[in-house]
Parts: structure tokens; C-alpha cells; sequence
């Protein structure tokens, strides 16, 4: 439904760092880099996009979610999100609350984000 989103980034740089290494698990990588901006995506087409920090003022916190295929995808994401230093929101688990399959894990980014890697299949 989205062709594609992005963030603007207080540090790109360490921002980079991070959805490199968590994104990789998802089978997502670094597909274009205009030094003030960074897409990322499967295949040839970049969705997801973080850029420098260029207008507006404060910070104001979005939420993302990224399919994984399976909770293995959702386990190495939060392991990659750990060795990278972020803050984990909420542990890998079901989350039943949005339906019985619901297997995420949320972290907060490196601009305080929450992020979060999620498959809805069954075991």
C-alpha cells in the first residue's frame, strides 16, 4: 500500500549503521546512497528512506514496522538491534492483543524511533 516512507536522522551516519546491520536479517539492504540520504529496500526499489536532518524542529517520534518472513527474521533483527545498542521496547513475543500469530519486537532507533520487526505467521 506505501511505496515508501522515510526519516529524517540526527546523526545519519550512526543511523546508517543501525538499519544496516538490523535490516540485513529482513533480507532488506542499502540499495541507493545520496550522501544526505539512504534507501533502502528488496530487489531494485528503495521504501524505506532516512535522510539528514533538514526542517522542522524537535523531535517527534514515528513508528515503523518491517515484515520479517518467519520469528526467526524477527529473533536475528532484535539481536542485530541489541549488538547495535538499541533500546528494546519490547521483547520478541506473540502479541495476542492484535491477533494470535502477531510475532514482534520493538526498539527505539538511534533518533528514538520505535521500530519494529514483525511476522504474522504461524510458528
Amino acid at each position: 500500500m506505501l511505496d515508501h516512507v522515510g526519516f529524517q536522522c540526527s546523526d545519519l551516519a550512526a543511523s546508517a549503521a543501525f538499519y544496516d546491520a538490523v535490516l540485513a536479517p529482513l533480507g532488506v539492504s542499502r540499495l541507493v546512497d545520496f550522501k544526505v540520504a539512504l534507501g533502502y529496500g528488496v530487489g531494485d526499489h528503495a521504501d524505506f528512506w532516512i535522510s539528514e536532518f533538514s526542517e522542522g524542529e524537535g523531535f517527534r517520534e514515528s513508528h515503523i514496522a518491517f515484515a520479517a518472513a518467519d520469528r526467526a527474521q524477527v529473533d536475528a533483527f532484535h539481536r542485530a538491534a541489541v549488538a547495535s545498542g538499541a533500546e528494546v521496547l519490547h521483547e520478541p513475543r506473540i502479541h495476542e492483543e492484535y491477533h494470535e500469530n502477531y510475532y514482534g519486537v520493538f526498539v527505539r532507533d538511534p533518533d528514538g524511533n520505535n521500530v519494529e520487526a514483525v511476522s504474522h505467521r504461524p510458528e
